[in-house]
């Protein structure tokens, strides 16, 4: 029985093999394979390892700030520096706030010896600048003494001496017991030169000639016999113009005369020397802004004017007009100042004769009841 189921399991399987057998492609002879030829790796060059140079920084890594989107760039705002004033220091305002008197005025020499006063060439500081003019000492005579500070017109300074044309006007005062000093201003010779913007210049000698009087007067040297409490101002054309000045600014001054004398009003005088000097002159003056004017022009400031004015005109004065005084004579009467005006018939800037002796006899007495 077992032996039988072997040998049908054995004719099965001979079958099989042989259906499978049937079914396999004949095989071919086998040809010889070309294998490929592996190409040999080349070696790695070993590099040698690198050492860290132990001074070597690093920088440090930026990192980029991302700018705001739609924000506009910043804009440059120019930085904007100031003009400087050319007259800062020069107004009305500030030659009232500033001091005077530094330094003291000395006798350089006699100039000579007549009856009745001695001249003395002077000198004094202003504002750094030495100022140079003669002195009238009367002799003989019980002190204190009144001052008159005499100024001088426009004379060219290439031509000045210190016996001005004035000079005999100072000599009648001196010989009627005043005690006069006479100074030439900067830039006229022998005085040092020095700015004098609108003449201001010269008001700023003057004022400090004052402080210096009020200083020494009644004190051993040379201002003894001055009696610093009476100070007057006599002024002749620019002199005038000048005195103007000082009169707005010091109320210490008792009397003026004003002869023949410049305006109060800058334009008007700048406006004159324009035509005296064919344009050669006067043109900068005229082109200040009237704001600035304002502030510079005595013509602004009368109400200030606390000292007696004794004002003197010719009818015939080629060089200033005979109506810049009269309009001045109105101004003051109708601020109620104390003015007497006096009109000279056919007398010119300088007067002569007749006129011009009435002239100095009205001056003594001016002086002598201020």
């Amino acid at each position: 029985m077992m032996n039988g189921r072997i040998r049908l399991r054995l004719l099965a399987w001979v079958g099989w093999t042989a259906l499978l057998t049937a079914c396999l492609p004949l095989a071919t002879a086998p040809q010889d394979v070309v294998l490929p030829t592996l190409m040999p790796v080349a070696a790695v060059p070993e590099f040698p390892t690198a050492t860290p140079d132990p001074t070597a920084t690093i920088p440090p890594t930026h990192t980029a700030i991302p700018l705001p989107t739609n924000t506009p760039p910043p804009t440059l705002t120019p930085t904007i520096t100031p003009t400087p004033d050319p007259y800062a220091g020069y107004t009305i305002d500030d030659l009232r706030a500033r001091s005077y008197g530094d330094g003291t005025l000395q006798i350089v020499e006699v100039i000579e010896e007549l009856p009745r006063f001695t001249r003395y060439l002077i000198t004094y500081p202003s504002d750094g600048l030495t100022v140079y003019g003669f002195m009238n000492v009367p002799k003989n005579v019980d002190a204190p003494l009144p001052v008159v500070l005499l100024l001088h017109g426009y004379v060219n300074p290439s031509e000045y001496t210190t016996k001005a044309y004035t000079t005999p006007h100072a000599d009648s005062l001196a010989n009627a017991g005043f005690l006069v000093i006479h100074p030439n201003y900067r830039n006229y010779p022998p005085s040092d030169t020095g700015e004098n913007p609108l003449r201001i210049g010269f008001a700023i000698d003057v004022l400090n000639l004052i402080a210096l009087v009020q200083k020494q007067g009644g004190e051993v040297g040379p201002l003894q016999l001055a009696d610093p409490t009476n100070i007057n101002l006599w002024g002749h054309s620019m002199g005038g113009g000048v005195a103007l000045r000082v009169l707005v600014v010091n109320q210490d001054i008792r009397a003026a005369v004003l002869y023949g004398s410049m305006s109060a009003d800058e334009y008007l005088n700048h406006q004159k020397i324009f035509e005296w000097t064919d344009g050669r002159s006067g043109q900068e003056e005229l082109a200040i802004p009237q704001a600035t004017m304002a502030r510079l022009a005595p013509i602004n400031y009368l109400d200030d004017i606390t000292a007696a004015i004794s004002i003197h005109h010719g009818t015939a004065d080629g060089q200033v007009p005979f109506s810049w005084s009269a309009d001045l004579c109105d101004q003051l009467r109708t601020r109620s100042k104390s003015v007497t005006c006096y009109t000279y018939e056919g007398q010119p800037h300088y007067f002569t004769g007749a006129a011009d002796e009435l002239f100095r006899q009205r001056v003594l007495n001016f002086f002598t009841q201020n």
